[in-house]
C-alpha cells in the first residue's frame, strides 16, 4: 500500500498522506514517497494546474514519525525532509493543503510549504519543538512569521499552545474555516475554481509573489517589471471565448 496516493481529477491532483493508523505520521519512507510525486509534477504543468495535500482518515498528520526515528529509519540525506518541503513551495502549480485533525510540528511545516490552507473545525494546528527539547529545521521559523506575523508566530512557537480551525483562520494560519463535513467540497470548490484559470497565468502569480517575498518591495516591483511574461498563450483563445458568451 503506497504511503502517498495520488488521484487526478480534471487537472486537479490530490496527494493523500496515507498512514491513517498512525495519525499519518510523517516518517522518512513517507517523505522519500511524497518527494517523488513532487519531482514528478514539475514536468505536468500541461496536465496539472493545480495540487491538493491531505491525509486519510481523521488528521491531516501528528508530525514527525519519532517512533521510527528511534527505530533508526533515516532519511536519504541530512536534509531531505526540508528540500521536500522548499520543492513543494517551488512548484509551478498552487498547492493546497486540506486539513481536518492534527496538524502538529512537521506537519504545520509542511502545510506552511503549501500555498492555500483550508482547514476543517476539527483541525488543531501546535508547533511542538519546545516539547521535546527539539528545534526547528524544516522552515518553522521563517514560514510561520511570513504567514502569521512574528508576533503571533513568536506565541505560537514559545508556548507550544494548540489552535482550532476557526482560530487558524482568525490569525490567518488558514484561508479559510469550514465545517468538517464540508472539506472535502470545498477544497474541491476552490481547487476547481484556481484550475479554470489559465495555468499560464497561475505558474506566473506563483513565482512572482514567492520571489518578491525575498525582496523589498522596490526590488520585488522591479523584478516583476522585468520578468513578468506578459500575455500567455492562452490569451486570445479565452478573450475570444468571453466574447462570445456576451454575444
Amino acid at each position: 500500500m503506497p504511503l502517498v496516493e495520488r488521484r487526478d481529477d480534471e487537472g486537479v491532483v490530490t496527494l493523500t498522506l496515507n498512514r491513517p493508523d498512525v495519525l499519518n505520521a510523517l516518517s522518512p519512507s513517507l517523505f522519500v514517497e511524497l518527494r517523488a510525486h513532487i519531482d514528478g509534477l514539475v514536468d505536468e504543468t500541461e496536465t496539472v494546474g493545480c495540487v491538493v495535500l491531505t491525509g486519510a482518515g481523521r488528521s491531516f498528520s501528528a508530525g514527525n514519525d519519532l517512533k521510527a526515528i528511534q527505530a533508526g529509519e533515516r532519511a536519504p540525506s541530512q536534509h531531505f525532509q526540508a528540500e521536500t518541503l522548499d520543492a513543494i513551495a517551488t512548484l509551478p502549480q498552487p498547492v493546497i493543503a486540506a486539513v481536518r485533525g492534527h496538524c502538529y510540528t512537521g506537519a504545520l511545516e509542511l502545510v506552511l510549504a503549501c500555498d492555500l490552507l483550508i482547514a476543517s473545525d476539527t483541525a488543531r494546528f501546535a508547533d511542538t519543538h519546545g516539547r521535546w527539547g527539539m528545534s526547528p529545521t524544516w522552515g518553522m521559523s521563517q514560514r510561520l512569521p511570513c504567514r502569521v506575523g512574528p508576533l503571533v508566530a513568536k506565541d505560537l512557537m514559545l508556548t507550544g499552545r494548540e489552535v482550532r480551525g476557526e482560530e487558524a483562520e482568525k490569525i490567518g494560519l488558514a484561508n479559510r474555516c469550514v465545517p468538517d463535513s464540508e472539506l472535502e467540497t470545498a477544497v474541491a470548490d476552490l481547487a476547481g475554481t484556481i484550475a479554470a484559470n489559465s495555468w499560464f497565468t497561475l505558474r506566473t502569480d506563483k513565482r512572482l509573489v514567492n520571489e518578491a517575498m525575498n525582496r523589498s518591495l522596490r526590488d520585488g516591483i522591479a523584478y516583476e517589471r522585468e520578468t513578468s511574461p506578459g500575455a500567455g498563450p492562452d490569451m486570445m483563445e479565452r478573450l475570444q471565448a468571453f466574447g462570445r458568451g456576451r454575444a
